[in-house]
């Protein structure tokens, strides 16, 4: 009888924070406290749930979170005047720019920023392109959860063809080339596609960053395909039809509970690694 595996990103979130406790310990004996900055432009709800959420596990782990909130009405100038602030602070080891920003804000502009060092969610140009040849320390922390899951579950990502759907800068372009890093064969859709689904049909992996809920559909899902749902919509939804595409799969994400902590965890694993690497230890 066919038997779908859930793929729990909550446990995997959990193995990769208790794999960062002793290397927090480590800096701690230092006197260094890894430390986040995250910035908020204006007032989004959302983007206010993350933000919190992202210091709460901070501060569960025993790192500094520097919460930095700013008016909505502030210039790319300023905003870019701040970031420089924090790349120039040595007690800062991780910034992460909160996204959306307010539409008059130059976003490339102000990622573009944040020190190489810094970028712990991997928005740079130059930390796409170190993504891209495989040396980057901090890719997007999605891609990275994305096959980070894969790997605790010992899917093989080498020989298989991987369907990407979304080509947003910070999850379906990285995670493509992190895949194609790993030896999968990759195509990228997107919203001028062709016969998406008769080409999804085809992917061993299915990779869903579309940010449309339940836009893939059961009977695209080829049996015994491996589904990472990277979407959150409003309702704890995702971009997967999941209760059709889990009678398909082999394996799939859930939503919520699935790439979503995940993404968390290497977000902090990410700026440990920053604070290891500018003491250079």
């Amino acid at each position: 009888m066919h038997k779908t595996l859930i793929l729990d990103g909550n446990q995997v979130s959990r193995t990769i924070k208790e794999q960062l406790k002793g290397r927090i310990e480590y800096l701690a004996a230092k006197s260094i406290v890894p430390c986040l900055a995250t910035i908020l432009v204006g007032s989004d709800p959302a983007s206010e749930t993350y933000v919190r959420m992202k210091g709460n596990a901070c501060k569960r782990l025993g790192m500094d979170s520097r919460r930095i909130y700013l008016d909505e009405s502030i210039t790319t100038e300023s905003l870019i005047e701040t970031i420089i602030s924090l790349n120039n602070d040595p007690d800062v080891h991780g910034i992460l720019l909160q996204h959306p920003v307010p539409s008059h804000i130059d976003e490339r502009a102000a990622f573009e920023a944040i020190s190489i060092d810094k970028d712990v969610d991997g928005v740079t140009a130059i930390g796409f392109a170190q993504t891209a040849f495989d040396y980057g320390r901090f890719p997007s922390c999605t891609p990275a959860a994305i096959l980070a899951i894969l790997d605790e579950y010992d899917l093989s990502i080498e020989g298989k063809h991987a369907v990407v759907i979304g080509r947003s800068p910070i999850l379906g372009k990285p995670v493509s080339q992190m895949l194609l890093n790993r030896n999968a064969t990759v195509t990228i859709c997107h919203s001028k596609t062709r016969d998406l689904a008769q080409i999804v049909r085809l992917a061993d992996i299915v990779v869903a960053a579309v940010g449309k809920p339940k836009f893939v559909q059961g009977d695209w899902i080829k049996p015994g395909a491996v589904i990472m749902d990277a979407g959150y919509n409003p309702g704890n939804i995702g971009d997967v039809d999941y209760d059709a595409c889990f009678l398909q799969a082999s394996a799939i994400t859930p939503v919520p509970a699935g790439v979503g902590p995940v993404t968390i965890a290497m977000l902090l694993k990410h700026t440990v690694d920053a604070a290891f690497y500018s003491n250079q230890l």
